[in-house]
């Protein structure tokens, strides 16, 4: 008990005296989950709502690999991605391997099937004939796409949320793809992960303090914006 109280007090000291180290880690953090949140909000909402109001052959098996891709290891996204990216691998030119763009790369594959998934469910819940009224009302094709996405935003929200947090708090893939480079890749969930096998349990605990504060602020932060925009 002594030990976690420690670690949190520890936490807040390295906090208000603005540790460089820890500041740069938190900070790395955030932007990379926040980018790879961003890019999979994109590819996410766009192709789940294209899923969602199309129908096609292999539609269902299509939705089953979507549903199966929220629940995808980090490790093996990580692995893959290594592979991909690796000197002799299709994507080696880039050398991007080992950098803060690996990371981002490999959460951006982990978050789109999350908000593709909600977007899936979202779309198909709203009412049957809100299609046709928008339709009846002149609306273009465009017009309907943005429409339902904005009747729809509540339960997007909610997979702003999913998405931030499967990120964030994954640690896997961005050993991976990031290697924990002491400035450059390390982030909070690969520190800890560090500080913990170095023995360092109240650093570590730390961290995942620091953690914990940040992904509550967010998700508060987005809690308040879903329940603004909640029908009266």
């Amino acid at each position: 008990m002594d030990l976690i109280l420690d670690g949190i007090l520890q936490a807040f000291r390295l906090l208000f005296t603005l540790d460089r180290e820890v500041l740069g880690i938190a900070w790395l953090s955030l932007k990379v989950s926040g980018l790879a949140t961003l890019i999979s909000l994109v590819l996410g909402i766009g192709l789940g709502t294209v899923i969602a109001l199309t129908s096609f052959p292999g539609r269902k098996v299509l939705v089953s690999l979507v549903n199966t891709g929220m629940g995808l290891p980090p490790v093996v996204v990580g692995l893959f991605v290594s592979i991909l990216l690796w000197r002799n691998g299709p994507l080696g030119f880039l050398e991007l391997l080992y950098t803060p763009s690996a990371i981002i790369i490999a959460q951006s594959v982990i978050a789109t099937p999350i908000v593709m998934g909600i977007t899936i469910a979202a779309m198909q819940n709203l009412p049957a004939n809100l299609r046709l009224q928008i339709l009846a009302l002149g609306a273009t094709r465009t017009q309907l796409v943005f429409m339902l996405i904005k009747e729809a935003r509540l339960p997007l929200m909610a997979g702003v949320m999913a998405g931030f947090g499967g990120v964030i708090s994954e640690v896997g893939a961005s050993i991976m793809v990031g290697g924990n480079v002491k400035g450059y890749t390390r982030v909070l969930t690969t520190a800890t992960v560090m500080e913990t096998g170095r023995g360092n349990f109240d650093i570590a605990i730390a961290l995942s303090v620091i953690l914990l504060l940040f992904c509550f602020l967010i998700n508060y932060l987005l809690t308040l914006i879903q329940h603004r925009e909640r029908p009266r």
